[in-house]
């Protein structure tokens, strides 16, 4: 069995595959460090956990508890949200790569830390069991230098500052989905956070997002691609931590609509709704026609994440934008991270899926 876990600053969610990639329990701790709740399956029950060394331990003993014992377990394998210009592979966990995941801290503040603390704490209950993890950044290290690099002096370039892409782990997923695979496939994952992909027979050969996730697609919360010199403006007048909390958090779907949610906002009659899904939409078809063009043509379009799954009229809006290139087949998959950091530790283990 393998154990997945997604640790962010204050949630762990974990969910469980036998070797078959078949799911077979899930559980998550919200609000940790404070009054939370505590889920394993379709049960949820109040409970307090105040770190992720105790939210694992709540987590383990509900899914014994549900019939899954821990000695069944052969690894735990992790999400981790940046692994840099070094960590393009899923890795089996030892003390030099778990060194790289921290040097990678200052690219990915709010999310490498909390994966950190995901692999500690299974390190400190489990000491003797395998870990291994899989990085959102991996899937686009493929992307040539040409795509990747920011035109910034050799100075900056070697603080790290560069394209890295994300949602790497769903888009990496969504491909073994897809079969036969079209040499020129068009992604998009859609969702609060939002981005598109261009991929080549299987490579990713450019990415929407880049140094941060801020970048590319309008979001649920994010702007998206924003002039530097408007950003400048915006730390002037609100600081450094204020314009960064303005921008990720107060900005997308939110300031347009005033909420993050396209359910609530496509079933609105007003203009204030129809302009925000028409911006959200027009800036999906104008980053596509990049993406387009950086792998020669078109073959397929495929949508996956919250929206891109479950909202026919973003999806029907984008591609009509694209129809001037011609008729293409277009595909709806779920989005499965977990499968797919669950395939790579099998993969890792040296371990055949059953």
């Amino acid at each position: 069995m393998i154990l997945v876990l997604n640790a962010g600053s204050s949630s762990l969610k974990a969910e469980l595959f036998d070797t078959a990639l078949i799911s077979v329990a899930t559980a998550a701790v919200t609000e940790i460090g404070s009054r939370g709740e505590l889920r394993c399956n379709a049960t949820r029950s109040p409970a307090k956990a105040a770190d992720h060394d105790a939210a694992l331990s709540l987590i383990l003993a509900a899914l014994d508890d549900a019939g899954h014992p821990l000695d069944r377990l052969t690894a735990c394998a992790h999400r981790v949200v940046h692994g840099g210009a070094d960590l393009t592979a899923p890795a089996r966990l030892t003390v030099d790569v778990i060194a790289q995941i921290t040097a990678c801290i200052p690219l990915a503040p709010l999310h490498n830390p909390a994966n950190l603390a995901g692999i500690s704490a299974m390190a400190h209950l489990m000491p003797g069991l395998a870990q291994c993890a899989s990085f959102d950044t991996a899937f686009h290290a493929t992307n040539p230098d040409v795509a990747s690099t920011y035109a910034l002096p050799a100075t900056e370039q070697a603080k790290g500052l560069r394209r890295y892409g994300f949602h790497g782990l769903s888009y990496a997923g969504l491909i073994r989905a897809i079969d036969p695979l079209p040499a020129r496939l068009l992604a998009f994952h859609l969702g609060n956070g939002a981005s598109l992909c261009a991929i080549h027979h299987g490579r990713s050969v450019a990415t929407s997002m880049g140094y941060s996730p801020l970048d590319g697609l309008v979001m649920g919360s994010r702007t998206g691609s924003i002039d530097g010199m408007a950003v400048l403006r915006l730390a002037q007048d609100h600081g450094i931590d204020g314009a960064s909390a303005l921008l990720n958090r107060q900005s997308g779907l939110t300031a347009l609509a005033g909420t993050n949610d396209m359910a609530t906002i496509l079933a609105r009659d007003d203009a204030q709704a129809r302009f925000a899904v028409d911006h959200f939409c027009y800036w999906a078809i104008r980053h596509a026609g990049s993406a387009v063009a950086a792998m020669g043509g078109l073959d397929a379009i495929a949508f996956t994440g919250g929206i891109g799954e479950n909202a026919a009229p973003v999806r029907d809006a984008i591609t009509a934008g694209l129809a001037f290139l011609g008729p293409v087949p277009v595909h709806i998959i779920a989005a499965d991270e977990e499968r797919q950091i669950a395939r790579d530790a099998l993969a890792l283990l040296g371990t055949r899926v059953a």
